[in-house]
């Protein structure tokens, strides 16, 4: 393809071009990541609803290599105008952007390219104008700020993206006017030549991600508020973030957790993205602020950013939750759409069906250089692509021990991620963390997918399932299936006993999928009529609730009890709770909860009826009434 450079000579060259659209943006220079950009065109020509117009970065990209695209009629004035204006907010690629409006027709559909929902992507025949670079004001200090907790509880992690590799450093202190503390940050990067497949390492999705900067701020007071700004004083320095450290002695823990959020684009692109991210994080920066100064964290079990080999997605997700990320650790463990690809090192036979292409060629490796969890594990990929990290690890805040497993790579007995399982659940002090929380990303119970992952499954009650029931752990949190579902307390599909005064009474994990934090691949729990084919799962009587809302769930734990509550995005409300003792009782939620009703849109057939109802009812009514009004009447008027 022509770059844009040689085609605006070109235009420059043709008189008929003058006469073309024009395309202006405002503001050309923007201030941060997420700053929205207006573009306005006019003098398009016989205006379709299929015109469209292309978002590039880098500027000079091919036509066909555009990040995304908006439609000009989104705007509706441009069918009757052929002029009109869309604002995006964008985040900072540390390149330019440009515009270009494309006609295409009904006739140039090409079926045989579609993007990740079936729809033709847009041709790139008819270009009729671009519009000048915009780009971010230089000097205003790195972006995608984020927290993680280290192995150390008087230590954070800070990391952040800059557009170099130069030295850059995280100041900190306990006042916001005066941060005398100073730690240096490491910086890497990753190459294109280190992803594993398309379209991580083709030209359609690669872009540069930057420079990766890794600084820990040290000797921390727990339940202190302190306060950071990430960059140095030659590239600029980041605004002033907050956040308070875990106290070694805290008695309480506050935790929002969920699984496969994703992101949201303010443009069609390449893939399917995630709109209800927004709510998600919303509602929990809302709960963040109401907490003031007491500690929390975040943890997102899999399915991150949905980048899936477009590396501009993980650009806009971590400008997304930056608002939260910078001033609570976030967590997370791998799930299939940052790792899985056709070569990975770890595929027996049994999982051939089931580990496939869902990374989209990035091999964990975008996952495993711009998060750092506590410890230290890693598994070679085979391939030039550096090892993958943050597989497996544990750290306790407040009452709680927290566990993260990889559901993508060996966790068999033999293994090195089977091993550190088995010695970290033996070895946690019940006396400091009472609760224990265990988390990966493809689920050991659902009621959903029973037949896709089910060797996995088989295979994490085989040898896994075990270990959580003989260390009595307390909540079982997977990802995976986009719904939230809580089950019983339960072990061998068994429902065990909720009453301790029974004989049989024992504590046993109570799992719960999590996975309904943005993602909307939704599986089928009603029926519907115009899907009659599609599989329904049932509800069996160990799955005690099931909820098809978006939202996350909300952790609050003393060293009594623990209680955990699924939030709805629709209303910011609780939907769902569960309270369970330091024993291991369960005081709520251990029987069944009624599945939340769904209100199905009645046809106009039943209102018909029920219109029909009332007016009969109605006259039935008002016969009777005047048949007793004439009797009073004639009663009144007879001689007595």
């Amino acid at each position: 393809m022509i770059p844009l450079l040689i085609v605006s000579l070109l235009s420059l060259l043709d008189p008929s071009r003058q006469s073309g659209p024009s395309l202006s943006i405002s503001p050309k220079i923007l201030s941060k990541s997420g700053d929205p950009i207006r573009i306005k065109w006019s003098g398009v020509d016989s205006p379709s609803s299929l015109d469209w117009l292309g978002i590039y970065s880098p500027p000079d990209s091919p036509h066909d290599l555009f990040i995304g695209y908006v439609f000009l009629s989104s705007d509706p004035a441009h069918l009757s105008s052929g002029s009109g204006s869309v604002s995006l907010p964008l985040p900072n690629l540390r390149s330019n952007y440009s515009f270009r409006i494309f006609r295409w027709s009904e006739s140039e559909v090409d079926r045989t390219r579609l993007d990740h929902d079936h729809n033709p992507l847009p041709g790139t025949k008819h270009f009729l104008g671009a519009s000048e670079e915009a780009g971010f004001e230089p000097g205003r200090g790195p972006e995608q700020v984020h927290l993680a907790y280290t192995d150390r509880e008087d230590e954070m992690r800070v990391m952040f993206v800059a557009e170099d590799g130069g030295r850059r450093y995280v100041r900190y202190g306990e006042r916001g006017g005066k941060m005398g503390k100073l730690a240096t940050a490491r910086a890497g990067r990753y190459e294109r030549d280190d992803m594993c497949d398309a379209p991580a390492n083709d030209s359609v999705g690669w872009r540069d991600p930057g420079w990766i900067h890794d600084a820990v701020m040290r000797n921390l007071k727990g339940g202190v508020r302190y306060y950071y700004q990430v960059g140095s004083d030659s590239g600029g320095w980041s605004k002033t973030h907050s956040f308070t450290p875990r106290a070694k002695d805290s008695d309480e823990t506050v935790a929002f957790l969920f699984g496969d959020m994703g992101t949201a684009t303010p443009y069609t692109t390449f893939y399917h993205t995630q709109d209800e991210s927004i709510s998600t994080m919303k509602w929990i920066l809302r709960d963040i602020e109401a907490l003031g100064n007491r500690p929390s964290f975040v943890s997102h079990i899999g399915d991150i950013s949905y980048a899936r080999g477009y590396s501009w997605l993980w650009d806009h997700f971590f400008t997304q939750i930056e608002p939260v990320a910078a001033q609570v650790p976030y967590h997370v463990c791998i799930g299939n759409h940052e790792y899985d690809w056709p070569s990975q090192p770890w595929k027996p036979e049994w999982a051939r069906t089931i580990y496939g292409t869902d990374g989209g060629g990035e091999c964990g490796v975008p996952y495993s250089l711009r998060f750092n969890m506590p410890g230290n594990s890693s598994e070679p990929t085979g391939m030039k692509a550096p090892a993958t990290r943050n597989l497996y690890y544990s750290f306790d805040m407040g009452v709680v021990h927290f566990l993260y497993m990889s559901t993508e790579t060996n966790f068999l007995p033999g293994s090195k991620q089977y091993d550190f399982i088995k010695t970290d659940l033996e070895s946690v002090d019940r006396k400091k963390t009472p609760f224990v929380i265990f988390q990966g990303h493809r689920p050991m119970y659902t009621t959903s997918y029973e037949s896709r992952d089910r060797p996995i499954r088989e295979r994490m009650m085989e040898h896994l399932e075990p270990l959580l029931v003989k260390n009595k752990v307390t909540l079982v949190l997977w990802g995976h299936v986009h719904r939230y579902e809580r089950f019983c307390p339960i072990s061998n599909f068994t429902c065990g006993s909720t009453n301790p005064a029974e004989d049989n009474w024992e504590a046993l994990p109570i799992h719960l999928v999590i996975g309904m934090a943005g993602q909307d691949w939704q599986p089928v729990w009603q029926p519907r009529p115009d899907h009659l084919t599609d599989p329904i799962y049932p509800q069996p009587e160990r799955s005690l609730y099931r909820g098809g809302e978006f939202g996350y769930t909300r952790l609050v734990a003393t060293r009594e009890k623990l209680v955990l509550s699924y939030v709805g995005n629709h209303d910011g409300e609780v939907h769902d709770t569960v309270e369970i003792l330091a024993s291991g009782q369960v005081l709520n939620g251990g029987v069944s909860g009624a599945e939340p009703k769904i209100k199905v849109p009645e046809s106009f057939f039943s209102w018909f009826v029920k219109g029909a109802s009332v007016l009969v009812l109605g006259a039935f009514v008002g016969y009777i009434l005047g048949y007793i009004s004439r009797n009073r009447r004639e009663a009144m008027s007879s001689p007595s």
